[in-house]
């Protein structure tokens, strides 16, 4: 049987569209590679900026769509580090101020800032209190002081550097440095006490508890009907029937156990290499609705995530006590 005009129009449309899909593959993958270096700084910087480790990954994953969609109208590369943060840092603002309408703050020049010595540039004592600050607590910080406080005592930029980054002039970085530590050291001496494991729901500790035992229609049945998965960098489902691949693939992998535990105060299941390891590799964050599991981001393939936030483990239904990592 002869094929129609029709049928070799499709067949032939077929072949460019997947060349094309295949390029656009290709370039997505060296730009990736280019990026690599930067992407664990780049999620230190959002998720203090941010507050949370996994809003901190979405800015991330929205700046690399964003710079990879710029780089297509560039003729020539700009200078990567100062380039991505950049984006990253407006990206961040626009997040921070979706979920809280508030808006920045004027800069003053540093010459009408108080020189204390904790809040002069260099300062290791600065540098050490904002490494060890809980995610939140930046939050007290405005947007641009937030960003100098993060890019100089988090990640040990230059006064030059920071003000590439953010546009800013250096007196300009100085003085959101001054405003910027006083308001963090205030925020961390306000501090409330540490969640502790025993707030962990028992939802959570029963998925854990069958995602353990590989009981797979045990935890579908905890599934909501439209289910959403997102397989953080790699794909995304909807749907109990599109999921099930995702429990499959679990089910084929071994070094993994699930512990529920709480990251930044937020309920998430930490997966660690073994059931006696305290440091987890990567975490997934369940969204749950009616009883149900409606929303799962897991965060397999961006393990460094896992070094930004400050865990507390706690136990399944089949083992007893919790533990502490960060």
């Amino acid at each position: 049987m002869s094929s129609s005009p029709t049928d070799e129009t499709a067949s032939g449309s077929a072949a460019p569209a997947a060349e094309l899909i295949g390029v656009l593959e290709q370039a997505r993958r060296k730009f990736l590679a280019l990026v690599a270096e930067v992407r664990p700084e780049l999620l230190r910087y959002c998720a203090r900026m941010t507050g949370s480790v996994a809003d901190g990954e979405d800015v991330v994953q929205d700046t690399l769509a964003r710079a990879y969609y710029e780089l297509s109208q560039l003729t020539e590369l700009p200078p990567l580090r100062p380039w991505l943060f950049r984006i990253a840092h407006h990206r961040a603002i626009d997040q921070w101020r979706r979920e809280t309408y508030r808006q920045t703050e004027p800069l003053d020049e540093a010459s009408g800032v108080a020189a204390a010595a904790e809040l002069e540039p260099d300062s290791a004592m600065a540098r050490r209190q904002a490494v060890r600050a809980a995610l939140t607590a930046f939050l007290a910080l405005a947007p641009a002081q937030r960003g100098c406080v993060i890019l100089k005592d988090v990640l040990d930029h230059t006064l030059a550097e920071i003000a590439a980054e953010l546009g800013l002039t250096v007196p300009a970085v100085k003085a959101a440095l001054h405003r910027g530590r006083l308001l963090l050291q205030q925020s961390v001496e306000q501090s409330a006490e540490a969640p502790r494991a025993e707030a962990i729901s028992e939802s959570l500790r029963h998925y854990a508890s069958l995602f353990n035992a590989h009981d797979w229609d045990g935890v579908r049945e905890l599934l909501a009907e439209d289910v959403r998965l997102d397989l953080v960098s790699q794909r995304k489902a909807a749907g109990r029937r599109a999921v099930a691949n995702y429990f499959s693939n679990y089910d084929r992998t071994a070094g993994w156990h699930m512990a529920p535990a709480l990251l930044e105060g937020c309920e998430v299941l930490a997966v660690l290499a073994a059931a006696n390891d305290t440091v987890p590799r990567y975490f997934i964050e369940l969204g749950w609705r009616d009883g149900r599991v409606a929303t799962i981001r897991d965060f397999r393939y961006v393990p460094y995530i896992a070094q930004e936030g400050t865990f507390v483990l706690g136990s399944t239904p089949s083992s007893s006590g919790h533990r502490s990592t960060s």
